[in-house]
C-alpha cells in the first residue's frame, strides 16, 4: 500500500527496492548484466541498457507480472521458477526442474540458461527482465529491512490495540535517530513517517489530551531534528519539507 508494508507482496518489493526507470514514476531499472558476456562488479553498470516491467508483448512476462502483484511472495516466485522451466522447455534448454523452495541463486541459474541462446533470449527477453527484476529485489540488503519493518508495522498495530496511543509514541521515541547516530538497522526518517501515517489512518478518531499532546510533541520534536540532521534529503522529505 502507499504508507504500509503489511502485504506480502513481491511487486510492492520490486517497485521500492529496485532504482525508478528515469521519466517513469511506476518502472525500474532491471540489471541486465547477467546476460551479458560482460564481467564488472559494478551493480549500477550504465554500459548495459536496463530492463524494466512493462512488456506488454509479452504474454507471459504479462502473467507473470499480475502473479507477482496478487500472490503472496512464496508463490509468485514459484510461478516465476514454472514460467522460466516452461519458456526453457520451449527452447530445449537443457533445464532440471527441481522441487522445495525457490531460491533466487536457483531463479539465477535457470536465467543462465538462456545467455547463449541469443533466440531463445530473443523469444523470453520479457520473462527473463521480470524474473532478473525479481532476482535483484530478493537478494537486495533492504529486503531484509522490508521483512523486519513489516513485522514492527504488525507489533505497532497490536500495541495500538492493546494500549493507548501516547505510551505507543513514547516507544517510537528512542528509535528516532538522526543520521549520524542511525546504524544500517535503523529506520530513517521516511520509515517513521510512513509508520505514523499508517497508524493514525488505521485508528481514525482519537480524544485529544494532554498526556497526548505532550507525546504527539516529543515525536515531532525527535523527527524535525532527525530531517535537519540528513545531509541530503530524500524527494519525499523535500515535498514535506
Amino acid at each position: 500500500g502507499a504508507v504500509g508494508h503489511h502485504g506480502d507482496n513481491l511487486a510492492e518489493k520490486i517497485l521500492s527496492v529496485l532504482p525508478k526507470l528515469p521519466g517513469h514514476k511506476t518502472d525500474v531499472m532491471v540489471n541486465m548484466v547477467e546476460l551479458t558476456a560482460l564481467q564488472t562488479p559494478d551493480e549500477t553498470c550504465s554500459v548495459i541498457a536496463p530492463g524494466c516491467l512493462a512488456q506488454p508483448n509479452d504474454p507471459a512476462a504479462t502473467a507473470l507480472w499480475e502473479s507477482f502483484m496478487n500472490l503472496k511472495q512464496k508463490e509468485a516466485v514459484m510461478e516465476a521458477r514454472r514460467h522460466l522451466v516452461e519458456a526453457a522447455s520451449r527452447e530445449n534448454l537443457p533445464i532440471k526442474m527441481s522441487m522445495g523452495e525457490v531460491t533466487p541463486e536457483q531463479l539465477s541459474s535457470y536465467v543462465q540458461l538462456f545467455k547463449n541462446n541469443f533466440k531463445a533470449l530473443e523469444n523470453h527477453c520479457g520473462l527473463l527482465q521480470l524474473v532478473l527484476a525479481a532476482v535483484q529485489t530478493l537478494k537486495h540488503p533492504q529486503n531484509s529491512k522490508w521483512d523486519n519493518f513489516l513485522a514492527f508495522e504488525r507489533l505497532l498495530l497490536q500495541t495500538v490495540g492493546e494500549s493507548a496511543m501516547p505510551s505507543v509514541l513514547k516507544q517510537l521515541l528512542p528509535m528516532i535517530k538522526g543520521h549520524s547516530e542511525r546504524t544500517q538497522d535503523d529506520y530513517t526518517c521516511e520509515d517513521f513517517l510512513v509508520l505514523l501515517v499508517y497508524m493514525y489512518s488505521m485508528i481514525g478518531e482519537m480524544k485529544g489530551g494532554k498526556e497526548l499532546d505532550e507525546a504527539e510533541e516529543e515525536v515531532k520534536k525527535a523527527l524535525v531534528k532527525a530531517i535537519c540532521d540528513e545531509p541530503e534529503s530524500s524527494p519525499l522529505l523535500r515535498k514535506i519539507t
